[in-house]
């Protein structure tokens, strides 16, 4: 099935909001498209997929195990202590860590999976991630434990006053944190998150259209 790709139209407004292209990565987040969306990002020339449940990365990896060279998979949901072994064993990119036991979990399985700190500006703890007061001491024990630390995470608030004070606030803490890697922004945000420095947008409405619900699960 050929699924279509609005590549160009996430260009043009990464361009509009004062970034080059090319110096922001996208993630495409595959969830509820399937393995054929995965071979349209690639054809395309992304290189970097995302899934937010574990069953969904593990099946759809496995169902385009020959693509070659493989994308860079990012498992991107809330992370549970009982599938913290499951996810690196699929995931390349961790970018959902919050808790000291996620971060001793990950120690203990000397997981290779680089990995980023989610930082919550929402105030939602079903959203996940961690309150940015606690967010240095994370840090300090990932580097400690040797994990492979990439950067920090946000989820933004919806409303655009908020959005933007989250991508402010996060890209100041990472910088003083000596973290270069900026995960934010997603379809309905993207602008203000390149415009306060987003390295990465998690992207998948506004490249494959309107989701399918996903079977048992509310649609997000």
């Amino acid at each position: 099935m050929e699924v279509p790709l609005a590549l160009e139209e996430l260009r043009d407004r990464i361009r509009h909001a004062g970034a080059d292209p090319s110096r922001v990565r996208v993630v495409a987040v595959t969830k509820t498209f399937g393995p054929a969306a995965v071979r349209a990002a690639l054809a395309a020339g992304l290189t970097d997929v995302g899934e937010n449940y574990l069953d969904e990365l593990s099946a759809t990896r496995a169902a385009t195990s020959d693509l070659r060279p493989a994308p860079r998979w990012h498992y991107l949901g809330a992370l549970q202590s009982n599938k913290v072994a499951g996810v690196v064993q699929v995931a390349d990119v961790v970018s959902s860590v919050s808790r000291v036991k996620e971060i001793d979990r990950l120690v203990r399985l000397g997981a290779r999976a680089e990995i980023d700190i989610q930082v919550d500006y929402i105030g939602r703890p079903e959203r996940g991630g961690a309150r940015p007061d606690d967010v240095s001491d994370l840090v300090a024990r990932a580097r400690d434990g040797g994990l492979r630390l990439r950067g920090l995470m946000t989820v933004a608030p919806a409303e655009p006053a908020g959005a933007q004070r989250a991508f402010g606030a996060l890209a100041e803490l990472a910088s003083r944190l000596d973290l270069r890697e900026l995960s934010m922004g997603m379809s309905d945000d993207l602008e203000w998150a390149v415009a306060a420095g987003s390295t990465e947008l998690r992207v998948g409405r506004a490249l494959f259209g309107p989701r399918a619900p996903r079977p048992g699960a509310a649609l997000t």
